[in-house]
């Protein structure tokens, strides 16, 4: 059986973490940035945790992870 493969524009968005959960950029920092506050351009800089439901899907993507 051949290898499986690890989905490139995954592993570009994911990194795994020590305790087995994924970390991720946040979104709604690409454009329209005119409207949001500074303050709330500041939040979204900080990374994020991929939800614990999406963790399997994220795993699939990432075989050898």
């Amino acid at each position: 059986m051949p290898k499986m493969k690890t989905n490139s524009g995954a592993a570009k968005r994911f990194r795994k973490r020590a305790n087995g959960t994924f970390k991720c950029k946040q979104s709604h920092l690409r454009h329209i940035l005119t409207k949001k506050s500074s303050k709330r351009k500041r939040h979204l800089r900080a990374g994020d945790v991929v939800e614990k439901v999406d963790t399997p899907m994220v795993r699939r993507m990432l075989p050898y992870v």
